[in-house]
C-alpha cells in the first residue's frame, strides 16, 4: 500500500510542479510574444481551466497519501524527520495559494473577460503569474527536500 501511495503522491506533485515549470517559464514568453492582449488572456483562461482541472485531485491527492504514509509509516507526526515537516508545511502553502489563485484572481480574470474587461482581466492575469512563480519555487524546493533532505 505504501508503495502506491507514494507513486500516487510522486505522479500528482510531479503533474502539478511540471505544469507550472511549463506554463511560466515556456508558454508565457511565447504567448506574450505572439498574441495580443485580448488573445493571449482567452488563452491563459483555457489552459487555466483544464490544468485546474487536474490540480483539483492532486490537492486531494497529495494531502491524503502524504497523511497515510505519515500515520502508516511514523503513526503520525510525533517521530517524522524534519524533511517531512518541510515538505508538510510548504505543501499546505502551496494548496492555500492555490485556493486563493481560485477563488480570487482566477475567477475575477475570467468575469473581466466576460464583460470584455481587458485591463482588468490582465492585472488579474498578472496577480495569478506571480502566485503561480511563488508556487513553482516552492514546489520545487519541495522536491529538493524530498530527495535530499533525509541526508541533511
Amino acid at each position: 500500500m505504501i508503495a502506491i501511495a507514494l507513486a500516487l503522491h510522486l505522479a500528482a506533485a510531479i503533474i502539478w510542479i511540471g505544469g507550472m515549470f511549463y506554463a511560466y517559464m515556456i508558454l508565457r514568453p511565447v504567448a506574450a510574444s505572439l498574441l495580443e492582449p485580448p488573445l493571449r488572456l482567452q488563452l491563459w483562461s483555457e489552459v487555466f481551466r483544464r490544468f485546474f482541472v487536474w490540480v483539483w485531485g492532486i490537492i486531494i491527492i497529495i494531502p491524503a497519501t502524504g497523511y497515510f504514509m505519515v500515520f502508516k509509516n511514523w503513526d503520525g507526526f510525533k517521530f517524522v524527520t524534519m524533511d517531512i515537516h518541510i515538505m508538510h508545511g510548504l505543501g499546505i502553502l502551496m494548496i492555500l495559494l492555490y485556493l486563493h489563485l481560485f477563488f480570487a484572481p482566477y475567477r475575477k480574470m475570467n468575469q473581466a473577460l466576460t464583460e470584455n474587461n481587458i485591463q482588468e482581466a490582465g492585472e488579474r492575469l498578472a496577480q495569478i503569474r506571480i502566485i503561480v512563480l511563488i508556487n513553482m519555487l516552492l514546489g520545487l524546493t519541495i522536491g529538493v527536500v524530498a530527495s535530499a533532505g533525509r541526508y541533511w
